[in-house]
């Protein structure tokens, strides 16, 4: 706690698809263990260190556990502000990573292997509340940021804009946001499913189901003070009964983020409403890299930090550079058609390496 610590960020290599195998693609980006990964290509030949390194054979748990994502679960319990986004270009399995296949309902669930940090995220959460004995309240909002504006996934009826306010106690939030209390995985995993169907996505020639906004899922988690429980003589472990109201309670939160691809309108092939939403898109997340970029430098000579130049950047201001505990997944294709895309993910989670926060 107040210690300075680092943005942990973590690389996934997705496989080369049908697609870019047919039509003879080569593979440029090679795993070499320990972290690093090499990039060989003409004109390029670069090696990137991250925490870790997940090749196009990791399985969706190899990455939740080697990703430090269980231990993020735990520090949200304890109170803590953690976040967890996923970073790349359209198409190169971001929302995946997130969430597992995107064919999942209700009435046709996916297979227990291939879910995704989200639902295995969940699962771990409402076991260790059961562990620890805690009496935890729990409740989920889901937001998107689609063409600067906030839009309540979860609220009755067609989503909504929503204003973003500021307050000195609260930092940025967004106002008037509905919130759902659950108690099981049934529950939050129906929440996401509501949520991610009334997300806006498209399809264009880089991706059947590009997802068109930036998406927040935040579980607030709360564990109720002792003076909460009006029976008397009954503390936590029977050893408080007489010092009523000497545990305060906790509350944390875990945040799912899941960007927008980051791509170049004339590869999409993508124009009228998709040109402005990919327009957009990649103004958000060119704000979301200059904030990076001046939050790596070494806090005596970092200048203003510009987060009111998008909506995205307001609401991660707390997770980047704030008092808030960080895991950044980069998601690439090691395909050499997608090079120039490819680099520039690694150079900004390269980047992302050296900011530093104070949970």
């Amino acid at each position: 706690e107040g210690k300075e610590t680092r943005l942990r960020v973590v690389l996934r290599v997705r496989p080369l698809t049908c697609t870019e195998t047919r039509r003879g693609d080569q593979q440029v980006v090679h795993s070499l263990g320990d972290g690093a990964v090499h990039v060989s290509a003409a004109k390029h030949d670069a090696t990137f260190g991250f925490s870790a390194v997940f090749d196009a054979g990791a399985s969706q748990e190899a990455v939740f556990e080697g990703s430090g994502m269980r231990q993020l679960v735990e520090l949200a319990i304890d109170g803590f502000s953690c976040t967890v986004f996923a970073f790349g270009q359209t198409g190169s399995g971001k929302t995946y990573t997130l969430m597992g296949p995107l064919a999942q309902s209700e009435t046709q669930p996916a297979s227990p292997a291939l879910l995704g940090l989200m639902q295995r995220s969940f699962t771990c959460l409402l076991e260790q509340s059961r562990s620890r004995g805690s009496d935890l309240a729990l409740s989920a909002s889901y937001l998107e940021i689609y063409n600067e504006q906030v839009r309540d996934l979860l609220s009755p009826g067609p989503p909504c804009a929503l204003p973003l306010r500021w307050s000195k106690t609260r930092g940025f939030y967004v106002e008037n946001q509905h919130s759902v209390e659950f108690e099981n995985l049934e529950a939050i995993v129906s929440l996401l499913l509501q949520g991610s169907q009334r997300r806006r996505t498209s399809a264009h020639a880089l991706n059947r189901h590009s997802s068109r906004s930036h998406a927040l899922l935040t579980i607030h988690i709360r564990s109720r003070a002792v003076s909460e429980h009006p029976a008397p003589g009954e503390g936590w472990g029977g050893a408080q009964g007489s010092a009523r109201g000497a545990c305060p309670s906790k509350q944390g939160t875990l945040c799912f983020v899941d960007l927008a691809g980051s791509e170049r309108v004339k590869e999409t092939g993508s124009s009228g409403e998709l040109s402005v939403e990919a327009n957009s898109i990649n103004r958000s997340l060119l704000a979301l890299g200059h904030c990076i970029s001046l939050l790596a430098k070494p806090r005596g000579k970092r200048t203003h930090i510009p987060y009111r130049d998008s909506k995205l950047t307001r609401l991660l201001a707390r997770s980047l550079g704030g008092s808030g505990i960080t895991l950044m997944v980069a998601c690439i294709s090691p395909s050499s058609r997608c090079l120039s895309e490819t680099l520039s993910t690694l150079h900004y989670a390269s980047r992302a390496r050296r900011v530093t926060t104070r949970p």
